[in-house]
């Protein structure tokens, strides 16, 4: 052995959450995440990687295109977004009260498609 190895991907998921093992709140595979405004100085350095992914105006990412991005297990970066949430750094946009299109909306839709065949 030539000493011993630096590997990013030898760090344990228990410490690059420090030490959470669940989310702080309700984080989906494709729950969609923005961000919002905070200092990021103080962060732990993978939230910093999280919350580089948003810099230059980008849009919103899905919690596994973040995972991907910096090639984290999901369940881990679930962990990091749910904190960056905590503290204000990330958002998700709520959803529509209701959660169903109203009738008028599926039926301009459905003249739509059949006008494409």
């Amino acid at each position: 052995m030539t000493g011993p190895r630096h590997d990013p991907d030898l760090i344990r998921p228990y410490v690059r959450t420090g030490g959470q093992v669940r989310p702080s709140r309700e984080v989906r595979l494709e729950t969609v995440l923005i961000a919002a405004s905070g200092p990021t100085e103080t962060l732990a350095p993978d939230a910093r990687r999280v919350m580089r992914l948003f810099a230059g105006g980008r849009g919103g990412l899905a919690v596994a295109d973040i995972a991907a991005a910096l090639e984290l297990p999901p369940s881990t970066v679930r962990i990091l977004v749910s904190s960056l949430m905590d503290s204000g750094h990330l958002a998700s946009p709520t959803p529509v009260q209701g959660g169903r299109p109203g009738r008028d909306l599926l039926e301009e839709v459905l003249r739509g498609l059949r006008e494409l065949v």
